[in-house]
């Protein structure tokens, strides 16, 4: 039996009993849901607050997941997997996250986004080679990669509110995460295949446990874990900021692991470019907002200049 024919659900709600479309359209929705909430909140702490501690926050997220699928019923003794399936995910794993959200302390969020744009090439490309899955794709499936990938980059490049800033060390982060994002969606992938009856809890509570320690490692080389706890125990509500975002992305982790189990890989990359889309559209309509309170700013202040030399 294939895999995306075994027995799925995406917090009680069933999936394997509705059509197609209904699955995509479930498990779409719920990724959309935390990547926006994970994105409003990252330029918060990020640019708002100025808080570039990328590996320590995705060590407080990680403690934050636990958390929530220790309260969703996940027991060690539903494990359907050795603990050793999910050593390289896990490295791989939380270095993406790791990556990808210090990357934000050199380069802005347009910027990033440009860079992750290209992930589908490199998602496709992995599968064919990585061992349990080795995919290969159609050349139209490729063509129809790039010119989204061009598209989207066009699109990002057009925001002319943000000018994209590429620090070098910057490029260098990111760059490491798409490597890192070619593997992880492959070997999730070829794990809901080896084993149909691995669930999206037991991936993500094994990956998170087994990961957490990697990420100490970077953190205390650079010093990070010391500024962060400091910086941290300062403004405490930059923790209900992480939780809240850890918790939309929980959802949203959940239900890409859901598309990976259903439909593969590349088709999840796919799909996490057009939330990049949306976020292009909330940027548009924040960016409308800003000039329109600019100028109704300027205008107030021009009528009171005037009311004044009047009197």
């Amino acid at each position: 039996m294939r895999h995306e024919e075994q027995a799925r659900s995406l917090f009680g709600v069933s999936l394997s009993d509705r059509p197609r479309w209904q699955q995509f359209l479930i498990c779409s929705s719920g990724f959309f849901f935390g990547y926006l909430v994970n994105g409003i909140c990252e330029e918060y702490v990020y640019n708002r607050l100025q808080f570039s501690y990328g590996w320590y926050f995705t060590f407080v997220q990680g403690f934050v997941y636990l958390v929530l699928i220790y309260l969703q019923g996940f027991t060690t003794k539903q494990m359907v997997n050795p603990w050793k399936t999910y050593v390289k995910l896990s490295a791989v794993l939380m270095g993406s996250h790791g990556l990808t959200k210090g990357s934000l302390a050199f380069l802005n969020y347009p910027a990033q986004i440009m860079f992750k744009s290209t992930k589908v090439l490199p998602v496709m490309i992995m599968g064919a080679f990585i061992p349990g899955l080795r995919r290969k794709y159609p050349a139209h499936e490729y063509v129809a990669a790039l010119l989204l990938v061009f598209g989207l980059i066009l699109f990002t490049m057009a925001d002319a509110q943000t000018s994209p800033n590429f620090s070098l060390i910057g490029v260098l982060m990111i760059s490491g995460a798409l490597v890192m994002d070619s593997f992880l969606g492959n070997l999730q992938e070829v794990i809901f295949t080896v084993n149909p009856d691995t669930t999206q809890m037991e991936m993500l509570f094994c990956s998170t446990v087994v990961g957490l320690p990697f990420l100490l490692v970077p953190m205390i080389l650079t010093g990070e874990l010391i500024r962060a706890w400091n910086s941290c125990s300062q403004h405490l509500y930059v923790y209900g900021v992480l939780v809240f975002e850890a918790m939309a992305t929980f959802v949203g982790q959940v239900s890409v692991l859901s598309l990976i189990a259903l439909f593969g890989a590349a088709t999840t990359a796919m799909v996490s470019k057009g939330s990049h889309t949306v976020s292009f559209i909330l940027d548009i309509y924040k960016a409308i907002n800003r000039t329109a309170w600019n100028w109704a700013s300027a205008h107030c202040h021009g009528n009171h200049i005037e009311d004044v030399a009047r009197k």
